[in-house]
Formats: structure tokens, sequence, C-alpha cells
């Protein structure tokens, strides 16, 4: 697909009557139209020719039909994009009701039933994805559309970070919470693709929707959180170490089953980090602890209950409940995020590719 082969429209409008504008920010713009010729409504992801290389406008719109054909993976028109004088075009499904973002009860969370539900569906996208050799990269609740009320149709889009696995990108600067620890603590301009990436942004998507709280803000030991999490993983991974650190707060609503998928997924060490398959074992557990009964009641599993209690003064700890101030807030930090768009949006150099998600942080 050469440049001067795109279909050029004079104006959208020659074939699109624009009904209202879903998102816009840095990559350009997402509106929701009605196509004359098809009779129906359908989302433009509008990308200006000043910031978008016609390379990786060309890299998004074949990996976003190629991914088409499964069912939780948005539906790109084959033979629809267009190009006007200043701007790029992709034609896409329209998800009636918005993003996944947008339905998460801020510091509760959704259902588990719901999560379930969702994460079945984003997992199987994200297999179908891994199966290929492409890694999306940038998994979070802003890509993941919602196409009915009980989360039975919803699909995972964005694919302007797509890239096959086992190829180098440019080191991002800054990061957001789904980022992992080998992409935030990156010392050179070339990071290695792999499916371990999309699994731990999983882990993050998985318990900011069972919380409505972010774990952290960003991957690497600066952050309180994110250190609390990591010294008891290394302490549930190495029972040598004489010091024994409890499980943080705001893990303690999950059951043991669940934390064992968080164990897998969220290994600070990429190449230890289970494959995205691994959380289809676990969908018939429980997660989260009955409201009157939030305490494991054993220690069978895998050490992780013992880790409820401090070697300082060996008593058990009784909060049970997740404090709003032992949490990242969930909006206060998406808007600290929005705010900071171009601190996540922009590569150092190199490709000059963008983060094109239909729901914008800006």
């Amino acid at each position: 697909m050469e440049n001067d082969s795109l279909p050029l429209l004079s104006d959208t409008n020659e074939r699109f009557r624009r009904i209202r504008e879903l998102g816009s920010g840095t990559y350009g713009r997402v509106l929701l139209a009605f196509d004359r010729d098809l009779q129906q409504r359908c989302a433009l992801k509008v990308l200006p020719k000043s910031t978008t290389k016609y390379r990786d406008f060309q890299r998004e719109y074949n990996y976003s039909l190629l991914l088409s054909p499964h069912r939780s993976i948005i539906s790109t028109y084959e033979d629809r994009c267009y190009q006007t004088a200043d701007a790029f075009v992709i034609v896409q499904e329209y998800a009636p009701l918005g993003d996944l973002f947008e339905s998460i009860p801020p510091q509760r969370g959704l259902p588990e039933k719901a999560v379930k539900t969702i994460m079945k569906q984003v997992s199987s996208a994200l297999e179908f994805m891994h199966e290929k050799g492409l890694v999306h990269r940038d998994v979070k609740p802003e890509n993941v559309m919602i196409f009915d009320a009980d989360f039975h149709k919803v699909k995972l889009i964005d694919f302007g970070m797509t890239r096959k696995c086992g190829s180098y990108v440019r080191r991002l600067i800054g990061s957001i919470p789904y980022s992992p620890p080998e992409v935030c603590s990156a010392l050179n301009n070339d990071i290695l693709v792999s499916t371990a990436m999309d699994v731990w942004a999983f882990g993050v998507l998985l318990f900011c929707c069972l919380t409505g709280n972010f774990p952290w803000e960003h991957a690497q030991e600066s952050d309180v959180y994110y250190k609390e999490y990591l010294q008891w993983h290394r302490n549930h991974q190495n029972h040598q170490i004489k010091r024994r650190y409890k499980l943080p707060s705001q893990w303690y609503r999950f059951t043991s089953h669940l934390m064992r998928v968080f164990n897998k997924m969220l290994d600070p060490e990429s190449l230890k980090r289970c494959p995205i398959t691994d959380i289809g074992k676990y969908y018939d557990y429980r997660w989260i602890h009955d409201q009157n009964n939030c305490r494991r009641l054993s220690n069978e599993d895998e050490g992780v209950e013992e880790d409820f209690s401090s070697s300082e003064n060996g008593i058990e700890s009784n909060a049970m409940t997740i404090s709003a101030t032992s949490n990242t807030d969930f909006e206060e930090l998406t808007q600290m995020m929005r705010n900071s768009l171009t601190t996540f949006d922009h590569i150092t150099s190199g490709d000059n590719q963008k983060t094109l998600p239909t729901k914008l942080l800006s």
C-alpha cells in the first residue's frame, strides 16, 4: 500500500457525516461518523500527516486489519482507509458504550464476575496476537472497548504501538503504571520487545479492574507501593531470606489463587513471567475474599498466607480492607497522566512511533 494509492478525500465529509468527537490528543482525533455509502455508524481515526509518518500509519493499519478476524479485537474495515490533504484516516467499528476505563468505579472496582468475563476476552485477544508473533505494548483500560452493559462483548483496540516479538524499540520518556520494570528502568534506547510486556500490563489491568486503583505509579523502587510489592515478591520467591516482608495491604482482598496469578504475571524478571494463557487455569477459583471472611484460613498455598505476618513483631495484620490512602488514587493518578501526556506518548528518537489510543489521556 503506497501513499499515492490511498483513496483521496477532499474532506472526510465527502463520504462520512460527522456526529461527534470521541476523543482527541497529540496523535489526532477519533470521530463518530455515519458512512453514507454503507449506511452505518463507524469510528474514524484521523492521524495528521504533520505528526504521523506514512510507514507508522501503514503499520498500524496492516496490523489492525490482520488482527480483525478475532472476535475480541476491534474490526478494521478492509479497503476503507483514506487520506485527505493533511491526514490519514482509518475506519473501524464503533463501540457504543465507550471504553473500560469509564466503566471502572474508582476505589471500588468491578464485580469479580464482570472482571472474569472481561479478562477472558482480553486474554484471548492477546493470545491471538502472541501466536502471530505480535506484542500489543499498550494494554490498558482505555484500549478495551465495551459493546454491552454486561461486558459479554469487549474488544481490544489501538495497535499503534504493536511490534513484532524480538524486535527492538526506542526507550520511552517516562512511564505509566502499566509499563513493566524492564521498560521503566531501561538505560539505553534499544528495548527488546517480548510478550512478557503484555503479560505485565495485563496483570496491572486485572488489579485496576478489581480495585479501581493502580497498584503503583511506576514499576521502579523509587515508588513506595511498587517497592513494597517487590520486597514481598522477592521474599515469596526466596524463602531463605531471613526477614519476612508482609503482603502490602492493597493486596489483602485477593484470594491465594489470585495471588498466584499476580505472582506469575507481575514477576519483575520478564523471562520468569507466565504466558498469557495461564490466567485460564484460575477462572473457576474465587478471586476476592468474602467481606466477612477476608483472612486466609490456611498456609497451604505456596507460603502466600504466611506473608501476612511481620517478622518484626510477629503480629498478624488485622487490616482486611483497603484504605484509600494505601493505594495510588485511580482518578488522581489518571489526571496526572492526562496532564503529562507528552511524557508518555513520545519516543526519544528513531522511528517516531506514536501512541494512538482511541480514548485519549489528554
